[in-house]
């Protein structure tokens, strides 16, 4: 996950409250700390490090203090609110300091994606590139948390964008409410003069945007324990946190603290904020209660180091303040925003590049030193001139040839991006009527059929599309739906009926299990939710977050089988080995309780045992996409399956049980490839393709006659 970068300049400290009494370097220091944690904890740690957190309350404090400056300034009785926050001129500084850079950066990564990433990832990367160009990007990962079809994309070199599009949000957000707010008090002041009063401004300011924050706060924590994944990049979750810095740019105490005080919470506040990427997890605490510490930490060094905290007039800063000020820390923390940029995109494209996971002391100091190069090179010869404008020193013909190339660049890039969509979007899977004698799939490794020399089906380009049929009748229950869909497939007017029960797992042999219905003469039930084997009491984690839902679904299609007495259940017998470093598959005791459960309502099962997974850098579809062999893109047999199909060891246990396993049709004796006859066995790295599953026909079909006893 990825962090945010406050966008716009500090003012003049307390401007909020009218104290001018100098330029707070010390926040443009602590703007470097914070951007040197994010740096340094992505690169070489892999999680976040709170940096997002204090980024944003230090853009709510900037913003808010701005705006509310320029209220106080004016007389509201007399004075247009809509010129004391004309928002045209703001966002237009806005413009011209965020676009720039940020559109730089989409162009390179443009042009890596095409270099380095597998076509596979065009289509939805050029979808990330829009997202992020608009400042929707934490929106476009949010849906994409909660898309089944979507989530085992591998990490996107775009993905720390969400932040941004969040500030963005945020700025526009508070700038509208600010233009209605104004108009209202505007109103209010031509019959209560009250209203013209800076300290009445000040206190209805400070209630709106504690209002708002508090329900912020509140939906951020409730959904914490619902949807973490999205709540993560929903900008409602998030906005309390820009907000408690803006709640302190309206009103910040006044309280004379003796030297070692100050020191003392500012030691404590830095120390919070320097150790909190240790001790909490992040993305899955965050934006909840945990990010009071990174947040409430930064109120702090922002209040301890203001004038409202000093002795008297004359005192000194404090030692905090101070250190915070080095010209090290605020060169750095000047740079803070282009280093944002920079660094991610450098990580994931050498991570692609080579193939790893993570990099080594030597790797990621070399990523960050030339993201720091990167970073100011844009800030010196980007950044700041387009943002200073006329007094930039620069000529007005090189501005505008910089604005013409970014502009050029910019456009090339997008439509690189929109064609990219279009070509997934458009992209389909027509493989029903192959050729068994040039795609033999499964009955390459059965039967030893020939294999003759053409390109394998589905491309990986469009493999991703081959989900069953089930998925595009949208009879499947998605990930927060609780309801039991019934899909009728094979022949519905057919007397005899197998459900086909459990999670996606179960659901792809829908392909199989459909065709022989209709040539045999039998109906096929569908019970399915993506992710939800059935389940006693066994709490699957899915990405990050865990999946409740199955316990109770798995119950209530248990009961409602009872009523509704298919002659046969169709189900998934094994699963792998979680945790890393996993080898094997394995039947868990949730699947046992189940079986057992059967066994005793005297219920005819057919139990098959799952197929390999194939974790590793790539998907086998990517990794074929970059022109590999598909002996090198699946996965080792001995990590994926144990030497024989667990299940048979259990049996004996249940006489009502027929086991079947197709292992063998998807492996040699050492390795599970890619592709398996012509055919690409995968369509992400764990789900059969159904091109895949529709070879498989001829063997289910001899197998389900001895165990229904049907013909």
């Amino acid at each position: 996950m990825s962090t945010a970068v406050t966008p716009t300049r500090t003012p003049n400290e307390d401007a909020a409250t009218g104290n001018t009494s100098g330029y707070r370097h010390d926040l443009d220091g602590l703007r470097g700390v914070a951007i040197a944690l994010v740096a340094i904890f992505h690169v070489w740690f892999g999680r976040v490090s709170g940096g997002v957190d204090v980024f944003l309350t230090l853009s709510g404090y900037f913003f808010v203090a701005s705006l509310l400056k320029h209220v106080v300034a004016t007389q509201p009785a007399t004075v247009s609110w809509r010129r004391a926050i004309d928002p045209w001129p703001r966002l237009w500084r806005l413009v011209r300091r965020l676009l720039p850079a940020l559109l730089v950066v989409l162009v390179f990564v443009t042009a890596m994606i095409a270099l380095i990433m597998p076509k596979t990832r065009w289509g939805p990367l050029g979808s990330e590139i829009q997202a992020s160009a608009l400042y929707y990007q934490n929106w476009h990962l949010a849906f994409d948390s909660q898309d089944y079809q979507a989530a085992d994309s591998a990490i996107s070199p775009l993905q720390h964008l969400w932040s941004m599009s969040m500030q963005g949000q945020f700025f526009l957000l508070t700038l509208l409410s600010a233009l209605a707010l104004g108009g209202v008090l505007r109103a209010l002041s031509r019959r209560f003069t009250v209203f013209a009063n800076p300290t009445a401004i000040r206190a209805v300011v400070g209630g709106s945007l504690l209002a708002v924050a508090l329900v912020s706060f509140a939906w951020a924590n409730y959904r914490h324990g619902i949807n973490q994944p999205f709540n993560y990049y929903d900008t409602v979750a998030r906005l309390w946190e820009p907000l408690a810095g803006g709640l302190l740019a309206v009103w910040i105490p006044r309280v004379r603290m003796p030297g070692w005080l100050r020191n003392a919470l500012g030691i404590i506040a830095l120390g919070l904020i320097v150790t909190c990427g240790w001790w909490i997890s992040g993305v899955q605490a965050y934006p909840g209660a945990m990010a009071l510490v990174p947040v409430g930490a930064t109120l702090l060094l922002i209040w301890t180091g203001s004038a409202t905290t000093l002795p008297d007039a004359t005192s000194a800063p404090g030692a905090v303040s101070r250190g915070l000020a080095h010209p090290r820390l605020v060169w750095l923390g000047s740079i803070a925003y282009a280093l944002y940029l920079w660094h991610w995109p450098l990580l994931i494209f050498y991570l692609s590049w080579r193939y790893q996971d993570d990099v080594n002391w030597l790797e990621g100091t070399g990523i960050l030193a030339v993201s720091v190069v990167l970073a100011w090179a844009t800030t010196r010869f980007i950044e700041a001139p387009l943002r200073a404008g006329r007094t930039s020193g620069i000529s007005r013909g090189v501005r505008r040839g910089l604005v013409a190339l970014i502009v050029i660049a910019t456009v090339i890039a997008g439509t690189t991006a929109v064609v990219w969509q279009r070509d997934a979007a458009n992209a389909t899977v027509n493989t029903e009527n192959l050729d068994p004698r040039l795609y033999p799939g499964a009955r390459a490794f059965l039967d030893g059929a020939a294999v003759p020399k053409v390109d394998p089906q589905p491309s990986p380009e469009v493999v991703d599309k081959d989900w069953p049929i089930t998925s595009y009748d949208s009879v499947i229950s998605g990930w927060k739906d609780p309801s039991i869909k019934v899909g009728v497939y094979g022949d519905p007017n057919a007397t005899r009926t197998v459900a086909l029960v459990g999670g996606s797992h179960a659901e792809y042999w829908i392909t199989a299990l459909d065709a022989v219905g209709k040539q045999r003469g039998f109906k096929v039930t569908t019970y399915l939710k993506v992710g939800c084997a059935l389940t006693t009491s066994h709490v699957f984690i899915w990405f990050g977050q865990k999946y409740y839902q199955c316990n109770d679904w798995s119950r209530r299609v248990m009961d409602r089988l009872a009523v509704d007495k298919p002659d046969v259940v169709f189900t998934n017998s094994t699963r792998p080995v979680e945790g890393k470093g996993a080898r094997g598959d394995f039947v868990p005791q949730d699947y046992k309780d189940i079986f057992a459960e059967f066994r005793d309502r005297g219920q005819r099962v057919v139990a098959v045992r799952d197929n390999p997974w194939a974790h590793g850098k790539l998907t086998p579809p990517e990794c074929l996409a970059e022109g590999k062999k598909p002996e090198v893109c699946g996965v080792a047999r001995e990590v994926a399956l144990a030497p024989t199909d667990p299940a048979q060891a259990i049996a004996a246990d249940y006489p009502n049980m027929s086991f079947l396993d197709y292992t063998d049709a998807m492996c040699d004796p050492t390795y599970c490839p890619a592709v398996v006859g012509n055919i690409l066995l995968w369509h992400d790295y764990h789900h059969l393709s159904a091109t895949f599953v529709r070879s498989l026909v001829p063997a289910l079909d001899a197998d389900l006659g001895p165990a229904l006893q049907w013909w």
